[in-house]
């Protein structure tokens, strides 16, 4: 192997699924510094320079700068309005008459009686809001040096470097999921160095106070929205202990006076419960985690921060390879990406969306929305909700193939919550049992159709939603798990087999109406019948709630039923284009290099288009693929990179991703940009990035399925795949070296690499036994599997 030993493979890609692999002649430390963002300049008042912490529930905006620190905070549960039914009494009456004018392709009319008829009551849904800002005064900042500020994502802290009049500063703040505060250290080499004042400011209705001598608090309550009262209550608490110095508090301004070491403790409170219910004690919550915080103190605190983060966090490593570029700040390197050979960017975007993943979803807390938890606006874009026509599923997209998978467990009790309120749209508005949602969700599990039809006469959110309970079990073998998830995947499939249509000429059964999301088929029309991408998710979902039963051993006549209607569904067909068709019809769209590629979710996230398995379908998409061209908002050029790893077109995907770092697609701490900011491409960039080098989509695992040129030397440890498998590999020259499997479960495993086609041995690696193999392609070893075990696969010497 290149620059790595065996026994460095075997200790790093198994021993916890992942400590760091390191090439040779580099320091831990360096590796480290190459898991930052880093920056020689403060950031502001520009947000997108600003550094995102967070816990899952509590996010938290650093500033970094020198004279006056900025916090802006928020709490997962702080939504516009309070609980309301999204469900219009009018739809199921007018129901008939829409889907005949579909059916006549009276694409206009029918959605004209759809906006009239069918909107979610309210149209549209409501906001996530922040809490504010902590404000730390220090005062001038003239003759700053030496300045620094970082995001190390092997720590999950921000720390700010600088020297003021001959001090050197360090401030050091993380966001502790164990102990539900932010936590904010100052320190400084001279004693009785650091004073400054703190003082809460909020968007929202608030009022400020000091409740004892050492804190201030924020008591606020949500915004109104859509003509829902904001009912959220929420209390924020900062509380400062110093060594050296005074620390006082009045007026709701916290004093630090002369100090030598300062930490400072935030939390924030809420009355929210569910999403049926916001009574809950918010004092009383913030200020025993504050109080429990202050007894841990700063040692213990950041102890059992770095325990709990790390151990999601360092399951998974990655070297691309490392050039000079890599030496730059991080906004300088996403300037000059284009002009320059940056491997290290894209293992640094890799982790990033890891990072971010686990500071914005972990369980009990709400799923990470189209911002993760960080947004400073009342009324941010697209309300920072939860759109689920493409968003929410990508932004958990990597939690599966790069080992978060108790992060993704916010979605399933998301999709419990819309088993409520969506059964009452079901009943309301299609005279149909089980239940549905539509094409956004919010804090308040509406489930209607919202925004216009043109966008919300989506009918397939929950069906999409549902198949995501499938592929979990099958990463995680958890059959308890799946008891708790299998009734709200059958509540869904329910609604379809009572509302599924036979089209009049076809003979299919299809949705009607629906739409190929935000996509119009004719001039200002998207409303029609049997959608490709409906189509492709109801065959998930049909199939995968059978195997799920078959795993539980219940409802025989229910799998029976979903099975028959699967197979009713309108195949995928090729237009005169060589195209996937987006419709049942062979149109052609208005919009043709429209963001949304929705008739290629067949190609993923789902596996029903595969090079083996469809080849004529393989090469329709290639060809759709083209047709919509490689441009795109942030989080589209994400879905591509994914789609094109699926391709395994290696030299695509890389493409796209360096068409994504770039200034106008990924702000300067690395949000990308729709614009404005979306945090679904960063998701869907490390989910693509995963499926370059891991696919097990297709009953296999298949070993650098999309490895670029542009990578001809690395190694990742710790990535998941689909049965059950932790996989670790190294390569060089473009060809895997060492590759090590580890099984959850007994059994057999197909592998497909080109490390197969020449000379290379199998062993157990606990034993050093061979196990039993067979060989069903040139580039495809069978291994047979112990629970427990892992394997090693290496090219001959």
């Amino acid at each position: 192997m290149a620059d790595v030993t065996r026994r460095q493979l075997l200790a790093a890609g198994m021993a916890g699924a992942g400590a760091a692999l390191l090439p040779a002649g580099r320091t831990a430390a360096a590796a480290a510094g190459d898991l930052a963002l880093w920056y020689d300049k403060e950031a502001g008042s520009d947000w997108l320079r600003a550094l995102p912490i967070g816990n899952g529930r509590l996010g938290a905006m650093v500033f970094g700068n020198a004279g006056t620190e900025r916090l802006q905070l928020n709490e997962d549960t702080v939504w516009a309005g309070g609980p309301y039914d999204s469900a219009n009494t009018r739809g199921a009456a007018n129901l008939a008459e829409i889907r005949r004018r579909v059916f006549a392709d009276q694409w206009g009319p029918a959605q004209d009686l759809i906006n009239q008829t069918m909107m979610g009551t309210p149209g549209g849904q409501l906001a996530y809001q922040p809490v504010g800002n902590l404000q730390l005064a220090f005062g001038s900042a003239s003759g700053l040096s030496e300045y620094s500020r970082t995001l190390d994502l092997t720590t999950a802290t921000v720390t700010t470097t600088f020297v003021l009049n001959g001090v050197r500063h360090r401030r050091e703040v993380f966001a502790s999921a164990p102990d539900q505060v932010i936590v904010l250290r100052l320190t400084a080499d001279r004693a009785n160095a650091i004073s400054f004042g703190a003082t809460f400011d909020s968007p929202q209705r608030t009022t400020t106070s000091s409740p004892d001598g050492a804190t201030v608090a924020l008591d606020g309550i949500s915004g109104s929205m859509e003509g829902v009262a904001g009912q959220v209550r929420f209390l924020a608490l900062a509380h400062a202990t110093a060594t050296g110095g005074t620390v006082s508090s009045s007026g709701g301004t916290l004093r630090v006076s002369g100090a030598t070491e300062v930490t400072l403790l935030i939390s924030v409170g809420s009355s929210y419960v569910n999403f049926r219910t916001v009574n809950g004690d918010y004092q009383g919550s913030a200020w025993n985690r504050l109080t429990a915080a202050r007894a841990a103190g700063w040692d213990q605190l950041r102890s059992r921060h770095l325990a709990d983060y790390q151990a999601l966090f360092n399951r998974v490593t990655i070297d691309l390879g490392r050039t000079a570029a890599a030496d730059q700040p991080t906004d300088v390197r996403i300037a000059q990406h284009a002009s320059v050979s940056d491997p290290q960017f894209a293992a640094l975007l890799f982790q990033y969306g890891r990072y971010l993943l686990i500071s914005s979803s972990r369980p009990g807390t709400q799923p990470a929305n189209l911002q993760g938890i960080w947004n400073d606006a009342m009324a941010p874009p697209w309300d920072s909700k939860y759109t689920i026509n493409a968003n929410l599923p990508m932004n958990y997209w990597p939690a599966g193939t790069t080992n978060l998978a108790e992060c993704f467990l916010p979605v399933f009790d998301l999709i419990r919550d819309l088993a409520v309120t969506g059964a009452r749209v079901a009943q309301a508005q299609y005279g149909a049992g089980g239940w549905i949602a539509h094409h956004n969700t919010d804090g308040w599990r509406g489930a209607s159709v919202v925004d216009g039809a043109l966008w919300g006469m989506w009918q397939t959110g929950g069906a999409w939603l549902s198949t995501l309970v499938w592929d979990h079990y099958q990463f995680t073998g958890d059959v308890e798990f799946l008891r708790a998830n299998y009734p709200a995947m059958k509540g869904a499939a329910q609604f379809f087999l009572d509302t599924l249509v036979a089209h009049p000429s076809l003979g299919y059964l299809v949705t009607n109406p629906s739409n190929s999301p935000e996509l119009a088929h004719h001039a200002d029309v998207s409303v029609c019948a049997g959608p490709t991408m409906d189509n492709q998710i109801l065959r998930d979902l049909f199939e995968g709630v059978a195997r799920a039963g078959e795993v539980l051993g219940v409802d025989a006549a229910f799998r029976s039923q979903v099975r028959t209607a699967r197979d009713r569904l309108p195949p995928m067909r090729v237009g005169s284009r060589g195209n996937i068709q987006e419709w049942l019809a062979d149109w052609v769209e208005p919009e043709r290099t429209h963001r949304h590629i929705s008739h290629l979710y067949g190609l993923h996230p789902s596996n029903q288009i595969t090079r083996r398995g469809t080849p004529a379908l393989y090469e329709a998409a290639r060809r759709t693929l083209d047709l919509r061209g490689d441009d795109g908002t942030g989080w589209s050029l994400a879905w591509k990179i994914n789609f094109w790893a699926r391709m395994e077109d290696g030299a695509r995907a890389h493409k796209l991703i360096r068409d994504l770092v770039r200034t106008d697609r990924l702000a300067p701490n690395m949000f990308d940009l729709h614009p404005p900011f979306q945090i679904d491409g960063n998701f869907g960039a490390t989910s693509g990035i995963a499926e370059m080098l891991l696919q097990s989509h297709h009953g296999e695992l298949h070993l650098l399925p999309a490895l670029p040129s542009a990578w001809p030397t690395g190694r990742v440890t710790g990535l998941r795949g689909r049965g059950g498998y932790t996989v670790s590999l190294a390569w060089s020259a473009g060809q895997a070296d060492e590759i090590l499997v580890r099984a959850d479960r007994d059994g057999s495993v197909r592998l497909r690499a080109r490390l197969f086609t020449g000379g290379f041995t199998v062993t157990d690696a606990g034993d050093g036994s061979t196990p039993g193999t067979t060989r069903p392609e040139t580039d495809v070893v069978q291994l047979t599997t112990r629970a427990g075990h892992t394997y090693r696969l290496a090219r001959s010497a």
